[in-house]
């Protein structure tokens, strides 16, 4: 994808980031999410880490709720040099290479330990695929295990049949799709309007992206299906890489380590606190019925086999990787 990048663009990247990380350099970061989602809040400590550790030569500045792109803009942003770092949803670009979606395959992974596990098993593939595209992976967070919000109570599929639901990854779409709902693409800030207005009347996704949103104003039931854990992925311009010094890029990477072991330990709470948060406010937080979850168990079943056909070996080599 990078040889589709127009020249002027590539220039433009190259002269932004010449510059030595000795002059100092801000690094704008965008975010799709609200400034107190603990993604935005592991950011923020990541950039304080970067700033003390490169005594202020590298500053990264974090902006949230996609004020600075819309998170579907975000990585074209990171590609093009619009920006040296970003955060992005990696499977909302599933269509660009089927490995960014591994994390939202249904069913493989539906705990914190499967998700790491799943992460591990991966990571080196996709870095590849994102370094072919002129980024870099710098760390990557979960989200908490994904469910279905309703505004009725939802027993089985046919009940969920011609319902307006949010989609933001082929996943989402897709599982749908197979459920006869019909799935409508927003983005995280887009939520709230899209349900106030009707244009959506059901989510898939976190308790915490439930609570930002919160749901509990136009939505009643909460279904723990744990059907995923999406990951957000902080990625870096490669040119912008490449242009610091060993030292600049050691003390980033160790940043990253931390925030990423540090952004599953707040994802975790951040859940606990959002389920917490939801039932608080009145929505039925459920465990789904034994048919609503068998039905959507053979959907996840079709919806791998589509994964792992394409995603060829490289997807078969991770997920022989995470077997073991």
């Amino acid at each position: 994808m990078r040889n589709c990048l127009a020249p002027a663009a590539t220039l433009v990247s190259l002269a932004l980031f010449a510059a030595p990380a000795a002059a100092g350099q801000k690094w704008d970061l965008p975010m799709a999410y609200p400034a107190g989602n603990f993604h935005s809040v592991n950011a923020a400590a990541f950039g304080q880490c970067v700033k003390t550790g490169t005594a202020g030569e590298i500053e990264i500045v974090t902006h949230p709720g996609g004020t600075l792109f819309k998170g579907n803009d975000i990585k074209r942003a990171v590609q093009s040099g619009q920006t040296p770092i970003g955060e992005r949803l990696l499977s909302a670009h599933e269509n660009e290479n089927p490995l960014f979606g591994l994390d939202s395959v249904p069913f493989i992974a539906t705990s914190y330990a499967q998700s790491e596990k799943l992460w591990q098993a991966g990571r080196a593939e996709i870095a590849k695929a994102l370094d072919d595209q002129g980024l870099v992976m710098l760390y990557s967070v979960p989200w908490p295990p994904q469910g279905f919000y309703f505004k009725k109570e939802v027993n089985a599929t046919d009940d969920m049949k011609g319902v307006k639901v949010r989609s933001y990854n082929n996943s989402t779409g897709r599982i749908s799709e197979l459920s006869g709902m019909v799935p409508v693409q927003l983005e995280a800030s887009e939520i709230t309007q899209g349900l106030i207005t009707g244009v959506i009347e059901s989510l898939i996704t976190s308790a915490v992206t439930g609570q930002d949103s919160k749901a509990w104003e136009q939505l009643t039931h909460f279904y723990k299906v744990n059907a995923w854990q999406p990951r957000n992925f902080v990625i870096a311009n490669k040119d912008a890489w490449t242009g610091l010094d060993d030292k600049t890029r050691k003390v980033i990477t160790d940043c990253a380590a931390t925030a990423e072991a540090n952004g599953t330990k707040m994802s975790i709470e951040a859940n606990d606190k959002a389920l917490a948060a939801l039932a608080q406010n009145g929505m039925k937080v459920l465990d789904p019925s034994v048919k609503l979850a068998a039905e959507l168990r053979a959907f996840g079943e079709t919806m791998v086999a589509d994964w792992k056909a394409k995603a060829g070996a490289a997807g078969k080599a991770v997920l022989d990787a995470y077997a073991k």
